[in-house]
């Protein structure tokens, strides 16, 4: 429905004449004749912002996007002016009430993760030095719960994960299979999927060009930590 023929519907609803609904606008500071009405109506002309803004509060018009949007006045479709009024009312309590009113977003404070210097291995495998890293300042974009990152190797976690991107993890001593983490083994340092594999675990790539990595009942296997992004 065009602005023209909301206009016209709700001030035929109210009860009001063309020029009962220009002197309406007046006394609200805002002065135009009648044929100005019949022309925004009929869709000649439009009103600017500001003659718009009034219109819509001498019209009773509280849901704007819902009655130009979609023709129907928005939830308040249906409504005479006394279950206009009731409902209006009702919003007015909600908000004075004070438990239903928008919160503004809380901030996430920033803190400190160490991130490793010595890349995690994607591919030929690198040793995970401990000591070397340096502290950085993150946020929101970093998921809750990791405990340190780790710049990526190599391509053979590719496409989930690329060579120099930093991974976010979750320091704990064991994983689900299908879980993507940090691995320990045989002095190497991997960012792999621990997956399953008839008769013994192993350290899977997602790039196809590399083969699994099966876990030896003689070599222990240390898990670093989950990876979170």
């Amino acid at each position: 429905m065009r602005i023209g023929e909301v206009l016209a519907e709700r001030r035929r609803a109210l009860g009001l004449s063309q020029v009962e609904l220009a002197a309406a606008l007046s006394r609200r500071g805002c002065s135009v004749s009648n044929q100005a009405i019949s022309k925004w109506e009929n869709g000649t002309t439009l009103p600017n912002a500001e003659q718009f803004l009034i219109l819509c509060r001498a019209l009773e018009i509280e849901d704007i996007q819902g009655a130009f949007s979609d023709g129907g006045e928005g939830f308040l479709r249906g409504l005479d002016r006394e279950g206009r009024r009731k409902v209006l009312d009702y919003v007015q309590l909600l908000r004075e009430s004070g438990r239903y009113t928008l919160r503004p977003a809380a901030s996430v404070p920033r803190r400190s993760l160490p991130l490793y210097s010595l890349a995690v291995s994607a591919g030929t495998g690198q040793f995970l030095d401990g000591e070397d890293y340096e502290m950085v300042e993150v946020g929101a974009e970093v998921p809750e719960g990791s405990n340190f990152g780790v710049r990526v190797s190599g391509d053979s976690m590719e496409p989930d994960f690329h060579d120099g991107q930093i991974v976010w993890v979750r320091q704990q001593r064991s994983l689900m299979t299908g879980d993507v983490g940090i691995f320990l083994y045989d002095g190497n340092a991997y960012l792999k999927q621990l997956v399953a594999r008839e008769d013994r675990m192993a350290l899977h790539s997602l790039n196809p060009r590399y083969g699994d990595i099966l876990i030896s009942p003689e070599l222990p296997l240390r898990v670093l930590g989950k990876v979170l992004q």
